[in-house]
């Protein structure tokens, strides 16, 4: 798992160490031909110029990276990503350890991102988010040799560890939950359909519906923000057999999704009954209060963390199931009225 070196560019080219040297600098003493297929070889294995003295004196750069493929300003509102990283910064500061955080446009520049900061020898590791089915990124990261965790369901974690938990079980008891104060009509406002973690909980919802025997469910997939919350509940009660009550993937789509149905003249509880994924502050003074699937997810960031420190020292290192999201009832939810 070491970076790559000006060591490792002559070894490949068939050079020595200050042909690489005079050719990464452009200095005169290699020919046009060699000087480009050193240059080649050493974009190919991911070298940057300060990646040599990094290698040659051993030393750590004692931090850590993380990448982002969403909206900075759904980073800035959504509680999810601020007390993940609070929890895996917490873990790391003990440890004298940074967070490299940065947002990227799509997957291919998040590797391109870690390609740099691995090559620059900026970070010793890397947590992986928003794991994708057969993700390139698991693959690109292994073959990179960077020590690397996936807080995602180990079923695409590939070769690299794995922190996650199972959503089924929440979902189920949500499910349940509602059934229980006799909803049958149950929709689920979902987040990016791409992500492993909404198709795994799309596949629970609809397996305790059918279970449960209730109606075939709406599922509307949305980009987690708040506007796009609000949209899928307006659509969802405008339908015909508009559902008696929703489960939305986040507090902020919940929120969203409740004010959109006030402006409907719907009462929540009573007309509508809300479930959000993920508890919060936010979800807890808004009125009425959500009831909510609630987890530590501090923790969830600080174990992640934990596991890739565990990972860079060398040690094994074997996958993290933590403790799944447990339903909390609060004044979002209640009995449907009569029809």
């Amino acid at each position: 798992m070491k970076r790559p070196t000006i060591a490792d560019i002559a070894r490949r080219a068939g050079v020595s160490k200050v042909a690489v040297s005079y050719a990464l600098n452009d200095r005169p003493g290699v020919s046009p031909a060699k000087r480009a297929a050193i240059k080649a070889i050493a974009e190919e294995i991911g070298w940057r110029p300060n990646s040599a003295a990094r290698a040659l004196n051993g030393a750590r750069a004692r931090s850590v990276g993380l990448t982002v493929c969403r909206p900075a300003r759904i980073l800035g509102v959504e509680p999810f990503f601020m007390e993940l990283i609070s929890g895996i910064e917490s873990e790391l500061a003990s440890h004298s350890y940074a967070l490299m955080l940065q947002v990227a446009a799509s997957p291919d520049q998040e590797m391109d991102i870690y390609r740099r900061w691995w090559g620059e020898g900026r970070v010793d590791g890397a947590i992986l988010v928003d794991l994708r089915f057969s993700d390139a990124r698991v693959t690109a990261l292994k073959e990179l040799g960077l020590p690397a965790v996936v807080i995602g369901h180990p079923s695409e974690a590939g070769a690299l560890t794995p922190v996650w938990s199972d959503d089924a079980v929440a979902i189920r008891e949500t499910v349940e939950y509602l059934a229980a104060l006799g909803h049958r009509r149950i929709a689920r406002v979902a987040g990016l359909p791409e992500l492993v973690h909404t198709v795994l909980r799309d596949q629970a919802f609809t397996a305790a519906c059918d279970d449960l025997g209730l109606d075939r469910p709406a599922i509307m997939h949305t980009d987690y923000t708040g506007e796009e919350g609000a949209r899928a509940t307006r659509r969802l009660v405008s339908a015909a057999t508009r559902p008696t009550a929703v489960v939305y993937d986040n507090d902020i789509m919940a929120v969203a999704g409740m004010s959109a149905a006030h402006e409907m003249r719907l009462d929540v509880p009573g007309d509508l009954s809300i479930v959000a994924w993920d508890d919060s502050a936010l979800s807890q003074v808004v009125r009425p209060a959500l009831s909510a699937l609630t987890r530590d997810i501090p923790a969830y960031g600080a174990h992640a963390a934990r596991a890739l420190l565990a990972l860079i020292a060398g040690e094994e290192v074997t996958g993290i199931q933590d403790e799944s999201a447990r339903l909390v009832p609060r004044g979002s939810t209640a009995p449907p009225r009569p029809a």
